[in-house]
């Protein structure tokens, strides 16, 4: 939407003047939202150099679910949680299909020096790549610097990204904030199973819990589908989670 400001019939330059800066925020803005990414997407393919060497995203993935997150700076200290944490969780994303990647617009310099930082203060070697992004061109094509949030730092973004390369979570903490890597395992379980059965999953859910049939499926069928099929409201039926 543009917003005209002045004078409609006025001819002086400085009203045509600013009609036009207006005309030039407005495209920069819609450009702006162009840019943004909903899920459904396809994740933004790229090419970088990382701690593991030169990687081509959707290559790097190739059939696997995928964890890719932005962190504001190397040697500072959250970040060095939040990786260490990362790094600790290796096992249960390999159990999930799953590879982490991070990126930051640090040089690739300072993400090799910092690695043995994030090991010695969390217990767990670093174990997945870190991208080097100091041109920005990776973080702004994920929209992961966002201006009014502080310096031109990334935010704590997080994707998850599914085999077919499309994008099925996206979350944005603030710097201040270190991220609840529980809640994305959790999020990869609950995406994993809904897509295996036709179910969705309730507030809280944690594997082991019950699941909620999908709208889609009848309740008669979905007692032939389930075990313990329980009809709260028509359109709410619980029922115990298939077995992968």
């Amino acid at each position: 939407m543009v917003v005209v400001v002045g004078n409609i019939d006025a001819s002086g330059a400085a009203d045509r003047c600013a009609r036009t800066r207006l005309v030039e925020h407005s495209t920069d803005h819609e450009r702006n939202l162009d840019m943004s990414l909903h899920l459904g997407d396809t994740a933004p393919d790229f090419t970088a150099d990382t701690t593991d060497g030169e990687i081509s995203f959707h290559d790097w993935k190739q059939g696997s679910w995928a964890v890719f997150f932005s962190h504001p700076a190397d040697f500072t200290p959250v970040c060095t949680t939040e990786l260490g944490r990362t790094a600790a969780l290796g096992g249960e994303f390999a159990k999930r299909n799953t590879k982490a990647m991070a990126v930051s617009i640090d040089p690739i310099e300072d993400h090799h020096g910092w690695a043995p930082d994030i090991g010695e203060v969390t217990g767990t070697p670093l174990n997945f790549p870190i991208v080097a992004d100091p041109d920005r061109k990776v973080a702004e094509l994920y929209d992961m610097i966002h201006p009014g949030a502080g310096d031109t730092s990334p935010v704590r973004s997080v994707f998850i990204v599914d085999p077919d390369n499309t994008l099925r979570l996206i979350l944005t903490y603030p710097k201040s904030v270190g991220r609840n890597f529980d809640e994305i395992v959790r999020v990869l379980d609950a995406l994993q199973a809904t897509d295996r059965d036709p179910i969705a999953t309730p507030a809280d859910w944690r594997p082991g819990d019950r699941v909620i049939v999908s709208p889609g499926v009848s309740t008669d069928e979905a007692k032939t589908k389930f075990e313990n099929v329980e009809e709260i409201k028509p359109y709410l039926r619980y029922a115990d989670a298939p077995t992968a």
